[in-house]
């Protein structure tokens, strides 16, 4: 049977996250867990959706608070505010990140030694991060991310394979910073792939994403290929 936990979190300053950890109990042996981190409006029915999914497949997805307890975007504006706390202080994104993998370690349903992350939009730049700041996890998965570096960088040789899932048409991250993006992977010695859908542009496995106009669109074929994409990354890391 499928569990979903919501459970509280906190950081060494008390300040609390809201997650969820999903998770079949019908076998009881320990399983890789994988984080969810979340687009830029914070933690929603979509993450927990794609923490199910993963639960489905045998692992105990875990969807992450990257925001805090409470604090979630009811319209771009807001998004966008919660967005930038993080994105101008890449550090405190990192540390972020860093308490969701302990949370998540900790978890009875988890074999510690095997742990993943995917995150989608801004979630994607979050899971990068994570792979940038050179922690041992087995791997992570962006999404349609948001690519740029932090600045300045870690500089830290990558430990965990990488996998960028993306529309050529992505109007947030351009064709020239996936070869960027590359060329940063090459640098840093990571295990890494770029998979590149034509006709298909920013949050494309949202159904919800309907504004072509500004290269936002869920594009169902590109869905499907990635998340086929990702299960074989996946399959091939754990063990």
């Amino acid at each position: 049977m499928i569990i979903k936990e919501n459970i509280t979190y906190r950081d060494a300053s008390k300040n609390e996250f809201e997650g969820v950890v999903v998770w079949d109990d019908s076998h009881p042996q320990p399983k890789p867990g994988i984080l969810v981190s979340h687009m830029w409006s914070g933690q929603s029915g979509f993450e927990v959706e794609k923490a199910t999914e993963l639960a489905q497949l045998g692992y105990v997805g875990f969807a992450i608070d990257n925001y805090g307890k409470g604090r979630r975007a009811n319209g771009p504006e807001e998004a966008q505010k919660l967005m930038d706390e993080l994105d101008h202080n890449r550090p405190l994104l990192q540390s972020r990140m860093f308490l969701a993998v302990d949370t998540l370690k900790k978890h009875k349903a988890v074999d510690d030694t095997q742990i993943g992350a995917i995150g989608f939009c801004f979630g994607g730049k979050c899971v990068l991060d994570l792979a940038r700041s050179g922690i041992q996890i087995r791997g992570v998965v962006s999404f349609h991310g948001l690519l740029d570096p932090p600045v300045p960088h870690p500089n830290k040789e990558i430990q965990s394979a990488v996998l960028v899932l993306h529309g050529w048409e992505d109007p947030m991250a351009l064709p020239h910073d996936m070869v960027k993006l590359s060329e940063e992977m090459n640098t840093h010695k990571a295990d890494w792939n770029i998979h590149i859908y034509g006709h298909t542009g920013h949050a494309f496995t949202n159904p919800k994403a309907q504004f072509p106009e500004k290269g936002l669109f869920f594009e169902p074929t590109s869905n499907r290929r990635s998340w086929d994409a990702m299960i074989y990354f996946f399959n091939e890391l754990f063990d």
